[in-house]
């Protein structure tokens, strides 16, 4: 007899939870990398890992501004390789980017060759374009090899990387960023270094300064290609405050005169992160689809500088009015987001105010200098102690001579010897005394010094000098000392170098003047279309295959019109180039043409279904003027209908706008405008039903409500009219006959009615 063992069964069930674990942990992982490796910047040096290893790499290749340049490709090829193991690609489109003078402030990379343009185009390719530091990058990395930061182990531990640049001015807000992370992302304008170098002077003076008051050194962001902000002062106080706000950004134009009462708009200036090209075709279809009549061109002069020209129709435009239709319809006018999102002492995402961005800066400065003063204070030490060694020496130096020539082990016996009691050096603020190990002995440093001390040096001057060497290096001492335990001597120290930083980089130089300028947005009313275009008589003529065109001039009805072989007239509207016509689609939606938007009247036109998106299984029911403050009459074959205002049919897409609601077979069939007080309605049964106008409802969209009720078959037109005048329609000979009398067809909505009066047309409609 077998022993069966009961196992317990794993389910389905049993392996959800470690499997949502795990999943967890890693997605947690993958964002926080995200978060802190890739996307936010460092609120000290508002760099990026990436931006941070391609200049520290740049750094060890010492390729310094004042020194020569070196290919792109050996650059990312050394980031790739030492600090960022990722694509060269992606390595080389980031370096490119700090050498773009249009997408960053105050560049980080000088870059040789093509690096892309305002236009949009691409960088060359890396083996095409060399590159070097700026200055302003050697500012960010002043006093790197002076331990003023942490650094640690490359991706594989062959190397080390700092963890933060020293960082000499306030980068996050000079040069802006924008980075999307795992829930979060980041958005900062660049800023002008002058102002800021002002704003942290002000702030280091006044520690709990307000926002209003750093509003006054900072009026707001200042963009590489210029342009005028023209966001109110509240508003940008409270995207400072907060962290989060916008700025409204427009283009820089002037008035060109070209005599004899002509004259251009020119655009000098555009938008930040704008591309040229693209603002152009834009234009240019704005100009193409007639959304702004009253400009007529549009050519891009630019050389080195922007240069955009802009001709108005006519010389009686209002310029102002021109730019403002474009700045609602194209980028010469943008909102750029602020999300101060950025990572504090490089661990904690936060969306900080301005405040807090630069009170993180002047932190991180003070911690900079503090530990720059020690390791200062560390290499003074040790060379002290190496000069009271050499002074020792000189003071004895035949005994040392001795030693050296006669010992077997001189660095034993030097550190043996008793060369007499160590002497007590005095500063004017302070007293320094050697760190020999103990009186009158020389250390192991100061021996090692004395023997590889060169004969040369045996002279009586070099006692002098370092004597002379010896007393500075101790009032050195005696200053960082005061430096290192006075926080008010450190905040000094600090604005001395913003100080520093304001001269090299500051508003008297060209590269620091403030680009952006500040305005107010003014108040651009909307302008009528009729008030941009030109008024003028036109024919629409429009065939039952849905050809288009807009002739000059009122033309007669019975003008022979040429049409496609197939196709023949439908509509000819006397119209006007200021109207609007309403077309309405066997969809149920209705469509809007602008008059002056349809094609000439040479040749045969366009298809309509080109203008509007107007499907192909959907024919067109009516083409009509649009009369504002009128109402229509709207029905489906399925005989339900209602009032609508025609103002509320108007369409701002090409998609239409949706007013009957019709599915499966039931379609759009009548639409009429309401011109009486009862509404007449005939089905495909030759039975007419008239009934009160205020029996159908007004309604904007909707099925609407039965007209008239049908055993077989479905409506065949509607129409309103006054029932004091009767019912007119046009018999097969084209004479009109009047019904004056229509008490015997008179009744309630959604009745059947009556047979129709004797003369009624065949075609079963009205007109």
């Amino acid at each position: 007899m077998n022993d069966v063992t009961d196992t317990p069964q794993i389910g389905p069930s049993d392996l959800i939870e470690p499997l949502r674990r795990a999943i967890g942990e890693r997605y947690l992982s993958y964002a926080l990398s995200t978060i802190m490796d890739r996307a936010l910047p460092d609120a000290r040096d508002g760099l990026k890992p990436v931006h941070r290893r391609i200049l520290y790499a740049m750094r060890e290749l010492r390729l310094t501004s004042t020194g020569g340049f070196r290919k792109s490709a050996k650059i990312s090829g050394d980031v790739m390789g030492n600090y960022h193991p990722h694509g060269d690609v992606a390595i080389y489109e980031a370096m490119a980017r700090l050498a773009q003078d249009f997408n960053v402030r105050y560049p980080l990379v000088d870059g040789q060759g093509n690096f892309g343009n305002i236009d949009g185009d691409n960088p060359a390719a890396s083996r095409y374009t060399e590159a070097r530091l700026t200055a302003a990058a050697e500012a960010l990395m002043e006093g790197l090899a002076e331990n003023v930061v942490d650094f640690r182990p490359n991706y594989d531990g062959t190397l080390e990387e700092p963890v933060v640049m020293p960082a000499a001015f306030p980068n996050l807000l000079a040069n802006g960023s924008t980075g999307i992370a795992v829930g979060m992302a980041t958005n900062i304008p660049p800023h002008n270094l002058d102002e800021l170098v002002s704003a942290c002077l002000h702030l280091i003076k006044t520690p709990n300064a307000r926002d209003e008051t750093l509003i006054d050194h900072i009026p707001g962001p200042d963009f590489p290609t210029g342009g005028v902000i023209v966001e109110p002062r509240e508003n940008i106080l409270a995207a400072y405050r907060t962290g989060r706000g916008s700025f409204r950004l427009r283009a820089k134009w002037q008035i060109e005169d070209l005599g004899r009462g002509q004259w251009q708009i020119v655009v000098t200036e555009i938008p930040y992160q704008v591309q040229k090209s693209k603002l152009i075709e834009k234009i240019a279809e704005i100009i193409q689809l007639k959304k702004i009549p009253i400009l007529a061109d549009v050519r891009d002069e630019s050389a080195d500088d922007i240069r955009l020209v802009l001709e108005p129709r006519s010389r009686t435009v209002d310029p102002e009015m021109l730019m403002g239709m474009l700045y609602r319809n194209c980028d010469l006018e943008t909102r750029f987001s602020l999300n101060m999102n950025v990572l504090i002492d490089g661990r904690t995402p936060k969306v900080c105010s301005l405040k807090e961005v630069l009170r993180a800066f002047l932190d991180h400065r003070r911690e900079v200098l503090i530990r720059r003063s020690r390791h200062r204070m560390d290499k003074i030490d040790h060379r002290l102690e190496v000069l009271e060694g050499f002074i020792i020496a000189f003071l004895n130096l035949d005994r040392v001579i001795d030693i050296i020539r006669y010992d077997e082990d001189p660095k034993a016996a030097l550190m043996r010897e008793d060369w007499g009691r160590a002497q007590v050096r005095a500063t004017s603020e302070k007293d320094y005394v050697s760190p020999a190990p103990g009186d009158g002995e020389l250390s192991e440093v100061q021996a090692e010094a004395i023997l590889n001390m060169r004969l040369r040096s045996l002279r009586k001057l070099e006692e002098i000098e370092l004597t002379r060497e010896r007393d500075a290096l101790m009032a050195e001492r005696a200053v960082l000392e005061d430096l290192l335990e006075n926080e008010h001597v450190q905040w000094d120290h600090i604005a001395g170098q913003l100080k520093e930083v304001r001269t090299q980089f500051g508003k008297k130089t060209p590269l620091g003047a403030r680009r952006s300028q500040f305005a107010e947005a003014g108040t651009v009313e909307e302008v009528p279309l009729e008030a941009m275009i030109e008024r003028e008589p036109i024919t629409v003529v429009c065939s039952k295959m849905g050809w288009i065109r807009a002739m000059k001039g009122h033309s007669d009805p019975k003008t022979d019109l040429k049409f496609k072989d197939g196709d023949e007239g439908r509509f000819l509207i006397h119209a006007e180039t200021t109207d609007k016509l309403l077309l309405l689609g066997s969809n149920g939606r209705f469509y809007t043409l602008p008059a002056s938007q349809l094609p000439g009247g040479r040749g045969m036109g366009e298809p309509v279904r080109l203008m509007v998106d107007l499907p192909n299984e959907a024919g067109i029911v009516d083409l009509f003027i649009h009369r504002p403050g009128t109402r229509l009459l709207v029905a489906s074959n399925a005989g339900d209908g209602f009032i609508v205002p025609s103002d509320d049919v108007l369409a701002q897409t090409r998609t239409g706008k949706q007013v009957l609601n019709v599915r499966d077979a039931t379609v759009a069939l009548v639409c009429r405008p309401v011109t009486g007080d009862h509404v007449a309605c005939v089905g495909e049964n030759r039975k007419v039903l008239v009934f009160a106008l205020d029996e159908l409802p007004e309604m904007t969209r909707g099925k609407g409500v039965r007209l008239q009720k049908y055993k077989d078959g479905g409506l065949s037109d509607a129409t309103t009219l006054v029932l004091a005048d009767g019912l007119t329609w046009k018999d097969p000979a084209g004479r009109t006959r009047t019904e004056p009398d229509l008490t015997e067809w008179l009744g309630k909505r959604a009745s059947a009615g009556r047979m129709a009066p004797r003369g009624f047309p065949q075609s079963n409609r009205f007109t």
